[in-house]
């Protein structure tokens, strides 16, 4: 008589949450079961089981509160922090013991401190121990909220550690408020014990643990870093063109000016961009700690995923979320940004044309951090017969797009602008108000062969002097190209879709321009 043989389930995490599946499930299946954030194509990062990929160094915390979590780095040689590593799971369960404009507290606790009545001198996000009335017995956790000095008892060696992420809820905390649990993050180590994958039909195994995106919150000190950021991965992905054991970047907006805004040391799941010289407009994560730096800004850091930013390889693309997400409005109907506002608490200030076929061509603020910190944002309309569709020919004018987006600042936000500088006959021809051709190259590329069909929008090219326009016309031309100069000057970028638009305009009038992200039409 033959036994029968019972298959059992195999259990794997898929980004932290544990799940059941069957024997021979693939990687497809565990994102299928666990209904995991997944973006096609970009690469997924397994752990296999527990026998490698950490080492027993602890680099930071994850303290979990009622409020959300947040994550503390410990500083090197203090004998707070080394009070810090060895009671941290005696903290859990403690209250917000007070709250101000400058500081938070958790509290108290015993701790084998001595106390001092100097007045100590903190940056915004560092923490201390402290203990109220220079008692040991009567200690707090202490997070500052602001750059500020004060006397909190501290010992001598003041600072022991700081905030590196979940800066956005240490504000929120209060009253009632505690801590749930403390969890400390070992250090990676290479050990060869994972892969990095787009292959859904790679079969799992149990104890595998799973990541398919990576989240990264913003530093709200870094506006313009994070709008830089926002552009860089606005399809959801960051595209790791290089890799190194230092660092994974994406060259995506490599020559963009980026403001410098902040001057942090750049640990491990720091996301920075370079703001000068050769490599600016690049964006970094960190996989080990480097120090701070004068031509790098960090703009954020990893929350969630960290392990898929360590095990991804060069040319694989990661797909990333933000908290917050960005707060982009151009491109909508002033219904659809007053429903989107209205769940953030945001108030909507209306600029300019309000009819109910209205569109938001521009936004003041232009970012998203000084739009929450202000709670208010004013928008411009514009009929929606001005708002045109393109498709644009990335595929066969890469150079000529990177100057076209350039010049009418979509490679930063979702809606461009085009003013009209003359139309005749069918014709019309535009003037970006940047004058990126005066350092942006537009050298002959994809140049029309035997006719321009109607709708296609071109650019003079360097062959003649004056380079940089863009033009279109409405019905096919076999002898000039969009821009009224001869074929062998003239590159082909894309096409206009609803040229029954361009009609009703004039010189003077401004046509603004939204990307067709679709498929053709």
């Amino acid at each position: 008589m033959e036994a029968i043989v019972l298959s059992s389930n195999i259990n794997v995490e898929v980004n932290g949450h544990q799940i059941a599946l069957p024997p021979g499930s693939t990687l497809g299946d565990a994102i299928n079961e666990s209904q995991a954030p997944y973006r096609e194509g970009t690469a997924i990062g397994i752990l296999k089981k527990d026998e490698g990929g950490k080492s027993g160094a602890i680099i930071d915390y994850v303290v979990k509160t009622s409020k959300g979590d947040f994550r503390i780095e410990l500083e090197d040689n203090s004998s707070s922090a080394a009070i810090w590593a060895e009671h941290f799971n005696e903290y859990e369960g403690i209250r917000v013991r007070w709250d101000s404009r400058d500081a938070v507290a958790f509290g108290p606790f015993a701790a084998d401190i001595v106390p001092t009545h100097s007045s100590l001198s903190l940056n915004k996000y560092d923490v201390v121990l402290g203990a109220g009335g220079l008692d040991p017995n009567n200690t707090h956790m202490i997070i500052a909220l602001e750059d500020h000095s004060s006397e909190y008892g501290t010992p001598e060696d003041g600072v022991f550690g700081k905030v590196v992420s979940g800066i956005s809820i240490l504000s929120e905390l209060g009253s009632g408020d505690s801590i749930v649990s403390i969890e400390p993050v070992m250090e990676w180590e290479e050990t060869g014990e994972h892969i990095c994958t787009t292959d859904l039909d790679t079969v799992v195994e149990n104890g595998f643990r799973i990541f398919t995106y990576i989240e990264v919150e913003i530093d709200p000190r870094a506006p313009a870093g994070a709008e830089h950021f926002f552009a860089l991965t606005r399809h959801g992905t960051f595209d790791v063109e290089f890799a190194s054991s230092s660092f994974i970047s994406d060259h995506s907006l490599h020559g963009e000016m980026c403001t410098f805004e902040n001057f942090d040391p750049r640990t491990r799941g720091s996301v920075w961009v370079r703001t000068v010289g050769y490599g600016s407009g690049k964006m970094f994560i960190a996989r080990d700690d480097r120090p701070a730096s004068i031509m790098h800004s960090v703009v954020g850091h990893v929350s969630h995923g960290i392990e898929l930013v360590q095990m991804a390889e060069a040319e694989q693309k990661l797909m990333v979320k933000t908290y917050p997400e960005p707060l982009w409005l151009l491109g909508l109907s002033l219904k659809e940004a007053e429903e989107k506002l209205s769940a953030l608490g945001i108030e909507l200030v209306k600029k300019g044309y309000a009819e109910d076929d209205a569109v938001i061509v521009e936004q003041n603020p232009g970012n998203t951090i000084d739009v929450l910190r202000e709670g208010k944002v004013e928008v411009t309309g514009v009929s929606d017969s001005k708002l045109v569709r393109i498709k644009l020919y990335d595929d066969l004018a890469p150079k000529t797009l990177d100057f076209f987006r350039h010049a009418i600042d979509l490679q930063f936000k979702p809606v461009g602008a085009l003013p009209i500088m003359m139309t005749y006959e069918d014709t019309y021809i535009f003037k970006a108000e940047k004058a990126a051709e005066k350092y942006k190259e537009i050298f002959p590329e994809n140049v029309p062969q035997g006719k321009v069909e109607g709708g296609e929008l071109g650019v003079t090219n360097q062959a003649a002097k004056r380079h940089g326009m863009v033009g279109v016309k409405l019905n096919d031309d076999d002898m000039f190209g969009p821009t009224g100069e001869k074929f062998t000057s003239t590159n082909i970028i894309g096409r206009i879709l609803e040229p029954e638009k361009l009609k009703g305009m004039k010189d003077g009038d401004v046509m603004y321009v939204i990307e067709d992200t679709g498929s053709d039409q």
